[in-house]
């Protein structure tokens, strides 16, 4: 009769480890158990079925949750039931063989999974590929099976704790004096898995509201991305609304879209109405607003620059003192690359309270062109219409300088010893405008060179008379500096 419960009860703690028992089936276990102790108890298996029997009429239906409760009840009952008159070293051996049967099944387990861990390399070294992502390679293959190694690992040691947690309290039932503990620990182990299928169940209505809304806003965001795409290629036409704002206007549609759905779902989600979740929102929302008020200056900043239109994507534009292309327009920045290929960033900010030149909006193909201008200056002993002529030939023989509109010349000052003259061109190509100045300078140099005319300016130097008295000193060298700043540039 020992080796026969020993046995019984080693097989029960067996099988917990891998199918859990419904009531039914605890029902029908008391019945076989209770069908050969008729000598113990006094009972008959006629009897103990027909207590089950009556046990299964009960007109209320019991849930499978239910019924997944009583699961730790029905196994220290039997355990219990099994330990009935039985000594102190019958019941030691019993827990010894539950221990042992135990430990038998977790080294086959471990040795199972270690060989399926080996078959996983073998099978998976020529079968799986790489994991990529628009040919970005985020996983390699050696990674993967590592990743399958690292979950089967974890599931063989949740199986080694599952196990454990079902030995102790069937062990600790043996005994009169651990009989409470047991149903402790099985509470432990239940509880957590019964409060999550119980929350998953609940959950579901809220899963489908959410999947729903999430649905919706996803179609609603295809069609105005296809709107978008329309209207920036040309195809669809709105009056007043220009093709270069269809791509920001699909971004601020799209994110309101989905900062109302994310309103929306908030309240479908789990713990959502607890204070710790609130908490957290209500901390995450003050360290946003405290943290974020230039960013969110550069996100309004950008916005009114997008619809501003001061210039565009590969415009030739100067903010503060630096000129270069229009690289990147993004909510937050604007990046300009120089001629020396220089890459300069620019908050939002900074631009909405500066002065922008687009040298872009004068070469549109409806206007004459950008005009370039140079100044130098010339002695009174030329004849400005020599200068005139000198200059506009070598406009026009600069390569990039359009010959219609014609170039022209300004005399923008008339100083004591020279005049001021400014050479003005149209052109059209604004991104060769260091190389338009280099081509124009040479001619230049050129055309005054080929009249024999020396662009050079005599320089004059007055030294004071030795014999001047010390305190006189800074009063002429102011005079005589004056004269000289005067005549220094005279031709």
């Amino acid at each position: 009769m020992f080796f026969k419960k020993t046995l019984l009860i080693a097989v029960m703690s067996a099988l917990c480890c891998f199918v859990p028992l419904s009531g039914q089936e605890s029902a029908d276990v008391f019945v076989s158990t209770e069908a050969g102790e008729d000598a113990e108890t006094g009972e008959t298996a006629a009897e103990s079925k027909t207590a089950a029997g009556a046990a299964q009429e009960t007109p209320d239906a019991e849930s499978p949750l239910q019924q997944a409760e009583k699961i730790t009840e029905n196994i220290e009952e039997t355990v219990s039931y099994d330990a009935q008159g039985l000594s102190f070293a019958e019941r030691f051996g019993i827990a010894l063989a539950i221990i042992a049967v135990q430990i038998l099944l977790i080294l086959v387990i471990w040795q199972l999974f270690k060989f399926f861990a080996k078959k996983a390399v073998e099978k998976a070294s020529g079968k799986i590929k790489p994991l990529t992502f628009k040919k970005y390679k985020l996983l390699n293959t050696k990674q993967i099976i590592e990743i399958i190694l690292f979950f089967l690992r974890i599931f063989k040691y949740i199986i080694t704790v599952f196990q454990f947690f079902i030995t102790v309290p069937i062990v600790f039932s043996l005994f009169p004096a651990t009989k409470d503990l047991a149903s402790v620990l099985f509470g432990y182990i239940l509880a957590p898995f019964r409060n999550i299928a119980l929350g998953a169940i609940h959950y579901i209505p809220n899963i489908i509201t959410i999947v729903i809304i999430i649905f919706i806003t996803r179609y609603m965001i295809r069609g105005l991305r296809f709107f978008s795409v329309q209207i920036s290629r040309g195809k669809l036409v709105i009056p007043g609304f220009y093709a270069d704002w269809a791509e920001p206007t699909f971004n601020i549609l799209r994110f309101l879209l989905w900062a109302f759905t994310v309103a929306i779902v908030y309240p479908y989600l789990p713990l959502s109405d607890s204070r710790i979740f609130q908490g957290v929102s209500v901390f995450v929302g003050i360290i946003f607003s405290l943290g974020s008020s230039s960013a969110i200056g550069n996100l309004v900043a950008g916005l009114v620059i997008t619809y501003m239109r001061p210039f565009k994507i590969g415009d030739r534009i100067q903010i503060k003192d630096i000129t270069g292309f229009v690289m990147e327009k993004t909510p937050m920045v604007v990046r300009i690359k120089t001629h020396k290929n220089e890459y300069v960033t620019f908050p939002n900010l900074i631009i909405l309270s500066s002065s922008i030149i687009n040298y872009n909006t004068s070469s549109d193909e409806d206007e004459e062109g950008l005009i370039l201008y140079a100044s130098i200056t010339f002695g009174y002993g030329t004849p400005w219409q020599t200068v005139h002529r000198i200059l506009i030939d070598a406009a026009l023989t600069t390569d990039h300088v359009l010959k219609n509109p014609k170039p022209f010349v300004l005399q923008t000052a008339l100083d004591d010893f020279y005049c001021q003259y400014q050479i003005n061109f149209y052109v059209k190509e604004v991104d060769r405008v260091p190389a338009i100045y280099s081509g124009l300078f040479e001619n230049i140099q050129e055309g005054f060179h080929a009249e024999g005319l020396d662009m050079t300016a005599a320089h004059y130097r007055i030294n004071l008379p030795p014999h001047v008295q010390e305190q006189d000193k800074p009063a002429e060298t102011t005079g005589q500096a004056k004269k000289t700043a005067r005549g220094k540039s005279a031709r």
